[in-house]
């Protein structure tokens, strides 16, 4: 997302951006928003309005799922102990939709996940 959002495009592979192109709808997890925050307290991104620009931009949306849904389906994924995959990941499973990820580890545990 901090890609796009530089313009930096072709920094997707070719299979996250041909899922991204052909998406009737585009949705990140409200997780996504907080880690982004996390992520400007600590210094490794410069903007914490990258959300509202790509929702700008290219139609990009917060999914709106019942937390619930997501937190108990979180509850069965103990690949990894970080919340913030655990809660992303989770959001896409009850969607069933596709995960656009480079982290080797969702790769590698959910089906959908593409990179």
């Amino acid at each position: 997302m901090v890609w796009l959002y530089e313009g930096r495009i072709k920094k997707l592979s070719l299979e996250a951006r041909r899922a991204i192109e052909r998406a009737e709808i585009l949705l990140v997890s409200p997780m996504l928003e907080l880690e982004l925050h996390y992520l400007v307290e600590r210094g490794r991104v410069t903007s914490a309005d990258i959300l509202k620009d790509l929702n700008g931009r290219i139609g990009l949306r917060i999914c709106d799922l019942p937390f619930a849904a997501v937190t108990n389906e979180a509850l069965g994924i103990g690949w990894t102990h970080d919340v913030f995959d655990r809660m992303i990941v989770a959001q896409a499973m009850v969607r069933n939709s596709k995960l656009v990820s480079s982290d080797e580890l969702v790769l590698e545990n959910y089906a959908q996940a593409v990179w």
